[in-house]
């Protein structure tokens, strides 16, 4: 084949990689798609057949180092945004309820957030845990979280209470 026919052959696999990432979960194959479309805009304005794959790994290359370097820096939250937080990590500023009231000396208690139970103390200033109570989880040393009581309950989570359930302003 000729190659003065070369860019329909780049454009093909352009379309078909560009197609291709829609099935799969790298995330890859759209700057190799990218690349190949590159390459056949260069084909049509006459590049040699060197320069079209020079062409076409440089732009999938920079492509997928600058897609990964961007991704990693977002999701990981290094470059100073509030990024993705899990674990341990997102409980501070969560709703917890106590399941265990306070005992002892340090008011050791029980509370359970994301469906863990965790060691949990009052905060500073805060009465002992009683269970049931609505807390926030203020911060979190060790294996323990200090808890504060929430605000008082949206009102309508008040008509879901029991008649005479004294959570109301907890």
């Amino acid at each position: 084949m000729s190659e003065d026919w070369s860019w329909i052959l780049w454009t093909m696999l352009g379309v078909v990689l560009v197609i291709a990432e829609v099935f799969t979960p790298g995330f890859v194959l759209l700057w190799f798609g990218v690349g190949a479309l590159a390459a056949a805009l260069a084909s049509f304005l006459g590049a040699g057949l060197a320069a079209q794959f020079i062409l076409f790994i440089a732009v999938s290359t920079a492509l997928t180092a600058l897609s990964r370097t961007i991704f990693v820096n977002y999701f990981s939250g290094r470059d100073g945004a509030a990024g993705l937080k899990s674990g341990a990590d997102a409980l501070p500023g969560q709703v917890g309820t106590v399941v265990g009231s306070s005992q002892g000396a340090l008011n050791e208690g029980a509370v359970k957030v994301f469906g863990s139970v965790w060691t949990a103390y009052p905060a500073e200033g805060e009465q002992p845990l009683e269970a049931g109570d609505r807390v926030v989880v203020e911060s979190l040393r060790g294996a323990s979280i200090y808890v504060r009581r929430a605000g008082a309950l949206p009102e309508w989570r008040v008509s879901d209470l029991p008649e005479g359930d004294q959570r109301r302003d907890s």
